[in-house]
């Protein structure tokens, strides 16, 4: 049975860090990351956490829930802080476990950073990359270990971990693991781990899966939301225009103008689309870079680095980045396909309006989008208005064209791909349409067909020497037809 968190003054709830029963050493790396007021997530939940209880927190990303859990862990830990450098004396002690590869860098290096003035060790698993730097660093002993799941297995097959004094786990983004299909991993891991332990769940959606899962593993939990279920953070601007699929490239780039934008992130369906789009990006002159799974991991990490660092302009990305990129002061999304998943635009919006910042969300939807409108629509229960959207005259006309003989005209990109047709008038064509080249006469192959055998003359076949025979005077047969002639029989020495 779940329990929902009772009604709560807002105005009792704690406002600041420092006024949480949080170790001096915590609180000192929370100065150092220049946080000091609670987001609502971290207000409500800290305190439940920190009580002991199992938790099921409903909150959009963005809002602050890994230190919301990551806190209070650190500080219920502390009572086996230890110098020591033997890895006995540095068993798992809090397992966090994430759906993707970039969720779980980006939890690391925040549990690392709150760490950092205690001698907790942290260490990350994830796939993608070699298993033996990841293998020595479990060997040296860690109490809060991150991982994704399929890695997570490989290194507990391996014997390079062991769970069995695991006393806090945290499922993160755990719509999102069921979405990929990582149950049944979810089930074996847990398989391994103490029944009694303090179990938290976090999740931006609550479907009824999860729920589900939340009565099969965690313990009378009580129920923190800061928001509505499936709801968007009030912070970003949701925009939706009515565009056709060969203009929405014209108006990323006509809406990263108009707005000054600096950096966005545009999400499309498709791996291929992806990278396809990420080209077409930089041959507008956009500094460009695509992040989907078929890049390796090192190349994925490299391209959100150069984003983070503002080297790149623009990172079309699928899904695998929807989750677990937390970069700070995004100022747009752009949803260049519309989400399959109504629970992945819930996602992907919220990488920018993080932190209680503004942000901009535009979704491009064509005719084909229409289902899925709707489903969005049903999933955050708002009414979406599509706008049309205005384009700039930014494109020269069509150059004319020119005969062979004379001097071309240079040709602009964008021309090439205009789908719509401009009238005769708008345009000077001098040269006349393109015709077939006419087939060469040959006499040879042009003069009717002549027999070279005459029709009074025996075959080839019938040899050179032979007198020609006349050929019967019959009805129905050709001169190649021999005449039937007699000759002796096998068997009774007549004629046949």
């Amino acid at each position: 049975m779940t329990d929902s968190a009772p009604p709560v003054d807002t105005a009792t709830l704690p406002q600041r860090f420092d006024t949480l029963a949080l170790d001096a050493k915590l609180l000192r790396a929370v100065a150092d990351s220049g946080y000091t007021a609670l987001t609502p997530i971290q207000a409500k939940a800290i305190p439940i956490v920190l009580a002991g209880r199992d938790v099921m927190g409903a909150a959009q990303t963005g809002t602050g829930k890994t230190a919301a859990f990551t806190l209070p862990l650190l500080q219920k830990m502390l009572r086996h802080e230890n110098p020591s450098m033997s890895p006995a004396r540095h068993p798992v002690r809090a397992l966090v476990i994430a759906p993707t590869r970039e969720l779980a860098d980006q939890v690391a290096k925040n549990v690392k950073t709150y760490a950092k003035h205690t001698n907790l060790r942290a260490a990350v698993v994830f796939g993608g990359i070699d298993m033996k730097p990841q293998t020595a660093e479990l060997k040296r002993g860690v109490e809060v270990l991150i991982a994704t799941p399929g890695r997570l297995l490989d290194h507990i097959e391996a014997k390079n971990c062991v769970l069995n004094q695991v006393e806090y786990v945290v499922l993160d983004e755990a719509d999102r693991m069921l979405d990929i299909g990582f149950l049944p991993d979810l089930q074996r891991i847990l398989s391994y781990l103490p029944k009694q332990r303090q179990t938290l769940l976090f999740s931006a959606t609550f479907s009824p899966e999860i729920k589900r899962l939340a009565q099969s593993y965690l313990q009378d939990p009580v129920t923190v939301e800061v928001a509505r279920p499936n709801a968007t953070a009030s912070t970003v601007e949701q925009r939706f225009y009515s565009v056709a699929e060969d203009d929405k490239r014209r108006a990323v780039r006509q809406l990263l103008r108009q707005r000054a934008l600096t950096q966005a992130i545009v999400f499309v369906n498709s791996k291929l689309g992806a990278a396809r789009l990420a080209r077409s990006f930089e041959r507008d002159g956009l500094k460009t870079a695509a992040l989907h799974g078929d890049k390796s991991q090192d190349e994925r990490l490299k391209s959100l680095d150069a984003f983070k660092r503002g080297e790149v302009e623009v990172l079309v990305a699928t899904d695998v980045a929807a989750r677990g990129l937390d970069i700070a002061d995004l100022p747009a999304v752009f949803n260049f396909d519309v989400p399959f998943n109504a629970e992945d635009y819930v996602h992907r919006i919220g990488r920018t309006g993080r932190a209680g910042a503004s942000g901009l969300a535009v979704t491009l939807v064509d005719r084909d989008d229409t289902r899925l409108i709707s489903d969005i629509e049903k999933l955050i229960k708002t009414k979406i208005e599509l706008e049309a959207l205005e384009f700039d005259d930014e494109r020269p006309r069509r150059p004319p064209r020119y005969r062979d003989d004379e001097e071309r005209a240079p040709r602009s990109r964008d021309d090439d791909e205009r789908a719509p047709r401009q009238r005769d008038d708008d345009r000077r064509v001098t040269s006349t349409p393109s015709r077939a080249p006419a087939r060469a006469a040959d006499p040879f192959f042009d003069k009717p067909y002549e027999p070279t055998v005459a029709a009074d003359q025996r075959p080839a076949w019938e040899g050179k020497a032979a007198a020609p025979t006349p050929a019967p005077a019959r009805t129905g047969l050709t001169s190649s037809i021999r005449a039937k002639r007699k000759v002796a029989s096998l068997l009774g020495g007549g004629s046949a």
